[in-house]
């Protein structure tokens, strides 16, 4: 499927060094930083490095890669967080929820009977996200 890839996504901007972000892990492959926004504390994406609009454009060695990173995270959030689960969600075009067309998965630990945000709520303090975001790192597997 030839799907339009957009290199000005912010994503694609936080890749280049363009756009701030709260990093927790890194490879030469993937990249995991929090979501501004988080529906929970300890709110993560996944992406690959190289471009990929979304699940249907990219390469079996993107998403290898990627879900190597997606495990690992998972892990790491479920520590950082004293969590019982792992919610990871990934959308594939507009009508499907898809906003930032770079492909991303998102890893937000779960605790029974604690509410989600709304999806694009509130922009979370910087302070917050730098805290959470070396928690995590801390708990990533080496």
């Amino acid at each position: 499927m030839s799907i339009d890839y957009d290199d000005q996504n912010i994503f694609a901007k936080i890749l280049r060094g363009e756009a701030p972000a709260h990093k927790v892990y890194e490879d030469d492959d993937t990249l995991a930083f929090l979501d501004i926004m988080p529906r929970a504390p300890g709110h993560t994406l996944v992406v690959p490095k190289t471009p990929a609009r979304n699940i249907l454009d990219a390469t079996p060695d993107q998403l290898l890669a990627v879900m190597k990173t997606v495990q690992k995270v998972a892990r790491a959030v479920m520590k950082a967080f004293g969590a019982e689960g792992v919610l990871i969600q990934q959308f594939n075009e507009e009508a499907a929820g898809q906003v930032v067309f770079h492909l991303h998965f998102h890893v937000l630990p779960r605790k029974a009977g604690e509410p989600l945000a709304p999806p694009r709520s509130d922009i979370e303090d910087d302070a917050v996200l730098a805290e959470n975001a070396a928690k995590i790192a801390a708990a990533i597997e080496r």
